[in-house]
């Protein structure tokens, strides 16, 4: 398959709330779009709702980096093959950059490690994803029942989702070799011909690596165009506070932000107004946490009870889950602030939350 060189045009620049797309659409699967000389887009599919994560392929003279190479499936391991068929096919891929451990973006990575790719990301994706590959499970754990009740699940979800298979890393995340490169704040690395500073974000993920070069960032999921990354607690962490970690740290790149930068996110469009992004990404929470406190203001509520003030959606059975982790996550926000009290039904072991 060829590559496809899209050079973006007035044509084909979309405002859409103050952000700037140049690319009106994504490559086909096996091809890439040349952002920039010698770094190029690609996209590859996912089989969940958000249909796709985009990877990057940086031309390093003798061999390729390739940041975030997609899930471990059939499908995508397709798709990034006919893409190191085609317009890869010159050179090897000889290393991997992952920004973080979720195995939409880490999952092909031990794959490619496989072919004498190395890999580079920080020591918290490296650890969190070796750890997960080992913790392979037929049915929920005990604990992850218990949070799950804690939070309210529906009666009806529960009762199913107890008796089945849970998610596993392992199912769709490629064996990681032993060993990789540390990949930590401040540092520079050499990629693609330019030099990218490292800067760090949490919130979506701990220790989730961006890197910032002159007029393009790599943002994985920390910087993103339309969609709101989730913000999640889970039962290996119940008392976290993502929410305050990622105002952190949208606030902690904001100084770093300008319009002349194109942003090449994990998902959907590469994108233009970062300093404007950043405003919105703080924003989106800060409005969630007004509707939330309104919402309490009329009495205790469940986890699962704050779905609409939220959300301001339909909750469905697809989307139930990560709806549940990241109401706690604003709830915990509220607790950790002295906001809200919390307080467990012993017999039900349920969490109902109410105003200070």
């Amino acid at each position: 398959m060829s590559e496809t060189t899209l050079a973006p045009t007035q044509t084909g620049t979309i405002p859409r709330a103050g952000l700037q797309y140049p690319w009106p659409a994504a490559p086909a699967t096996g091809h890439t779009i040349e952002i920039r000389p010698g770094v190029h887009w690609m996209r590859l599919p996912l089989p969940m709702a958000l249909d796709h994560v985009n990877a990057y392929a940086l031309d390093d003279g003798d061999g390729w980096t390739v940041v975030d190479p997609g899930i471990d499936t059939p499908a995508c391991r397709a798709a990034l093959q006919a893409v190191l068929d085609g317009p890869l096919a010159a050179k090897p891929v000889t290393r991997v950059v992952v920004t973080h451990y979720h195995p939409d973006h880490i999952g092909l990575a031990g794959w490619l490690q496989a072919k004498g790719a190395s890999l580079w990301t920080t020591r918290t994706s490296w650890l969190q994803a070796r750890m997960l590959q080992l913790d392979a499970q037929d049915r929920p754990a005990p604990e992850t029942l218990a949070f799950w009740r804690a939070a309210g699940m529906d009666a009806t979800i529960y009762d199913t989702r107890q008796n089945e298979r849970p998610f596993n890393f392992a199912d769709c995340v490629h064996p990681l070799p032993l060993g990789y490169r540390r990949v930590v704040a401040g540092q520079w690395l050499k990629m693609g011909g330019r030099d990218w500073v490292v800067r760090i974000g949490h919130g979506h993920a701990p220790e989730h690596a961006t890197f910032w070069s002159d007029d393009l960032v790599l943002g994985g999921d920390q910087l993103l165009p339309s969609i709101s990354a989730n913000l999640g607690v889970y039962a290996s962490e119940p008392d976290a506070d993502p929410v305050q970690d990622w105002i952190d740290s949208a606030r902690a790149m904001q100084p770093f932000a300008s319009d002349a930068q194109l942003i090449l996110p994990g998902h959907k469009l590469p994108f233009t107004g970062l300093p404007l992004r950043l405003n919105q990404m703080i924003e989106n929470h800060s409005g969630a946490l007004r509707r939330l406190r309104a919402h309490l203001e009329t009495g205790a509520k469940t986890a699962c009870d704050c779905f609409p003030p939220l959300f301001k959606r339909q909750i469905d059975a697809g989307t139930y889950g990560l709806a549940l982790v990241e109401a706690v996550a604003h709830l915990n926000h509220l607790w950790h602030r002295e906001e809200v009290r919390r307080d467990i039904q012993r017999e039900t072991g349920v969490w109902y939350w109410s105003l200070r």
